[in-house]
């Protein structure tokens, strides 16, 4: 069973979310923390998937972003930090009370994950499962994609955005448009060698002691292996890291977003429910 509903972020900015019960009481409670530019709808199967597991889980869209649009992105006064620090702390906050004292776990996609470490809150989490999850720094890939990486991160990001006030992320096939405050953020951090914990300290990624597994796709272009390993990095105190690899040829195919469509039901995302519930 699924809810459409609006929570509020922790500086009182309204947020579309979906709230999905399992038919009996939980003790576990997921938060869904998307990637950058995506819509909550997107991870609507997955989040069945886990309330028919058993579990409670949260989907929100950032400001800006799908149904939390609620302005013109050029009057919207936003950075990719808020997205963290405000939307998903107020996310979290709102998930803790739902969940009356259950578990709460993590499933971070791209940014969801690689930024958590900018979450208040994020002690409380049992377990952080990530998909796709990497240090944005652009060095961290070769040949042809650190190109492409520096190219975005040095020319594309921050100039693109500034006439117009956003990024044109729909208009290239990637997702949805992006604040201009958040596209200039982001790529400010991945010109960091430590990326966001380089930009903006790496105090708050150190209160995340709960175990990471982060699934590695082999042909997912946006997070190569090497940007996928040094996303541990951020995250010293976790109490256990495990990076999964995932043969994409074995499923037809995955790249970035893959994971959480239907057809990988089983056996990855039985896996994923696995894990989170021995947690």
């Amino acid at each position: 069973m699924s809810e459409a509903l609006e929570i509020e972020a922790r500086d009182g900015y309204r947020l579309a979310a979906t709230l999905y019960r399992p038919e009996r009481p939980a003790r576990r409670a997921v938060l869904l923390h998307a990637a950058t530019g995506v819509k909550r709808q997107f991870y609507g199967r997955f989040a069945d998937y886990l309330a028919e597991r058993g579990f409670t889980v949260l989907t929100f869209d950032y400001r800006g972003i799908g149904e939390s649009r609620r302005e013109p992105l050029r009057r919207l006064r936003a950075r990719m930090r808020d997205w963290a620090e405000q939307d998903a702390a107020g996310a979290l906050e709102f998930l803790a009370r739902e969940a009356a004292g259950g578990k709460l776990l993590c499933v971070g996609h791209s940014f969801g994950g690689n930024a958590l470490g900018l979450v208040p809150g994020i002690e409380r989490y049992r377990a952080a499962l990530f998909v796709g999850v990497q240090s944005g720094y652009w060095r961290h890939w070769r040949g042809a994609g650190r190109a492409g990486m520096w190219l975005l991160t040095h020319a594309l990001l921050p100039s693109v955005s500034r006439a117009p006030g956003y990024f044109p992320m729909e208009m290239l096939g990637q997702g949805e448009d992006l604040p201009g405050g958040v596209a200039a953020e982001w790529a400010g951090w991945c010109r960091d060698p430590r990326y966001a914990a380089g930009a903006v300290g790496p105090e708050g990624y150190a209160r995340l002691t709960a175990p990471i597994r982060s699934y590695w796709v082999s042909d997912d272009r946006y997070a190569p292996r090497s940007a996928a390993e040094a996303l541990f990095e951020l995250y010293p105190n976790a109490s256990a890291r495990e990076l999964v690899p995932v043969d994409a040829r074995a499923h037809g195919g995955i790249g970035h977003f893959g994971f959480f469509r239907e057809r990988l039901r089983d056996p990855l995302w039985r896996d994923a429910a696995d894990w989170l519930a021995d947690r």
